[in-house]
């Protein structure tokens, strides 16, 4: 009886194991400071998942319309297209930064000034479907900042949705 008891206790902590959402490590995560009248911007960020996931959705209270881009040459351009989803394989480090995947913010519902912390919320989704939510603070940097110089991703106000 006692082998009974171990057996579904373990059995139980396994499963509920198998239910706890994959967590994801978030590092320096920043957000492109905006100019006057500019209406969108990216953030930018380093995510590393303990098992695999995929980002399936962001959003953020700052801008009507959030997404996951990529940037990448085509040929001799430089095109951008969101994406549905990002995979996050176990274990590797996946960097969110200008000139790649990145989180593009448009219709921005004000400016974004160096120094404002704009809260970012990820959806993960794991192998088994499951979903959960991270909010993630990213500080917003000036353009002429080193970090914020890299290939524009930030400004197209111009791109339709």
């Amino acid at each position: 009886m006692k082998k009974i008891i171990i057996a579904t206790l373990l059995s139980l902590t396994a499963s509920a194991w198998a239910q706890v959402p994959a967590k994801v490590e978030v590092k320096d995560a920043w957000v492109r400071a905006t100019v006057a009248q500019q209406k969108s911007t990216g953030a930018f960020m380093q995510l590393t998942a303990q098992a695999d996931t995929r980002v399936v959705q962001v959003s953020s209270p700052v801008a009507g319309v959030v997404e996951i881009h990529e940037m990448a040459m085509d040929k001799d351009v430089m095109k951008m297209r969101a994406v549905p989803a990002l995979s996050l394989p176990a274990g590797k480090a996946v960097e969110l930064k200008p000139g790649g995947y990145h989180v593009m913010m448009m219709d921005l519902k004000g400016p974004v000034k160096a120094g404002d912390v704009v809260p970012v919320t990820l959806v993960f989704e794991d192998a088994g479907g499951q979903r959960s939510t991270l909010e993630v603070k990213a500080t917003a940097r000036a353009l002429g900042s080193a970090a914020a110089a890299a290939p524009a991703a930030a400004e197209h106000s111009h791109h339709k949705h």
